[in-house]
């Protein structure tokens, strides 16, 4: 294990060890979030050592709690009590001996089991002056010094405590396949044809950073002209607490100036590439949850079995082909529309080569 993520206490008494802050998600399982806590019992005044796991949605800052409202909302939360032990030792994997083995005789491990139909980490980029830690859905572990679990009367001092973030991600999957098709006809006023539109994509997965490929094909049997061809993506971000609220931004948009004059066909690939750093200003997008500063992309799509659902922060994108259609003459203005097609897309990271995802 080449690097270990530790925060102490303020006192000093209790110590959190992980060996990493990546958590894989599978879709129908996720990785045993695995770590060990350092006790100096002779700080604890008889009171016992707690560690949480919590999955949350944080929908404003810290630094907006003037009235004692919290701007958090647990979506998921388990505790478990690590000192004194309370018997029953599991067997432990190798990351967790190796942690064992750096923390010492003071060291007491603790393990969680996320279930499957949780929300990944995302956050919701800020504009350029918003303040305090962006909003989102994000998981933290805590380890605290405390009486009981769990009691509201208690007051459980920050020296007590010591927290890290961790990530629960997805990668996409190892097998791509064929991309989403649609087409539509569409009639128009003093026309008795249509224009048919077809759109596909390559395949069914992109990579963030990769061009998407979409093939467009026209058949224009009308007597106007198709002006121009435009191709954009949207990411459809879908907030699930109290109720479901989804929120479209185009997050990459360009124009071609191919025509398709009267009774005539088309057909050519044309390609686009959704990047963050194209959409830095815009307030409210989703991007992948992030550490500290670290560099981060556009919000993966989430993937899920569908049996339960998911609370948080739900991701998908959409690939839109319009066409500008417009006879010209008088009645151009009136007579032209717009022909459009929405196809389903999948942008997320590749699986790392290796077991390794630190």
């Amino acid at each position: 294990m080449s690097k270990v993520f530790k925060k102490t206490s303020g006192n000093g008494t209790i110590a959190l060890y992980l060996g990493k802050r990546d958590f894989v998600d599978n879709v129908d399982s996720v990785e045993i979030v695995e770590g060990v806590v350092k006790v100096d019992p002779s700080g604890l005044d008889d009171r016992k050592v707690y560690v949480y796991l919590a999955c949350a949605f944080r929908y404003g800052s810290d630094d907006l709690d003037v009235i004692g409202l919290s701007f958090r909302r647990d979506i998921w939360l388990h505790r478990v009590q690590v000192y004194p032990p309370t018997g029953g030792s599991e067997a432990k994997s190798p990351m967790m001996e190796s942690l064992m083995k750096k923390v010492g005789e003071q060291g007491h491990a603790f393990s969680f089991q996320m279930p499957p139909n949780l929300p990944c980490s995302v956050s919701l980029q800020p504009g350029p002056n918003d303040s305090g830690k962006a909003c989102g859905v994000d998981f933290e572990i805590k380890a605290y010094i405390a009486n009981a679990p769990d009691n509201p009367d208690e007051v459980i001092e920050k020296k007590d405590t010591c927290r890290l973030m961790i990530r629960k991600i997805q990668f996409a999957p190892a097998n791509n396949k064929a991309g989403a098709k649609a087409d539509i006809s569409k009639q128009f006023m003093m026309s008795d044809k249509p224009v048919h539109l077809e759109a596909s994509l390559e395949k069914e997965v992109y990579y963030h950073g990769d061009p998407i490929t979409v093939k467009v094909q026209i058949n224009n049997e009308t007597n106007k002209t198709v002006k121009k061809i435009k191709i954009s993506v949207d990411q459809l971000t879908s907030v699930v607490l109290y109720s479901s609220d989804t929120y479209v931004k185009e997050v990459c948009a360009q124009e071609f100036g191919e025509t398709v004059n009267a009774n005539s066909t088309f057909e050519k690939s044309f390609q686009v590439t959704p990047l963050l750093a194209n959409n830095k200003e815009k307030r409210g997008l989703a991007v992948d949850g992030r550490l500290k500063d670290e560099d981060t992309s556009l919000a993966s799509t989430t993937l899920s079995q569908g049996e339960k659902e998911m609370q948080g922060i739900i991701i998908s994108y959409k690939v839109k082909v319009t066409l500008t259609v417009s006879s010209g003459g008088l009645l151009g203005g009136f007579t032209g529309s717009d022909v459009v097609v929405e196809l389903p897309v999948t942008l997320m990271s590749p699986k790392p080569a290796g077991d390794k995802l630190d």
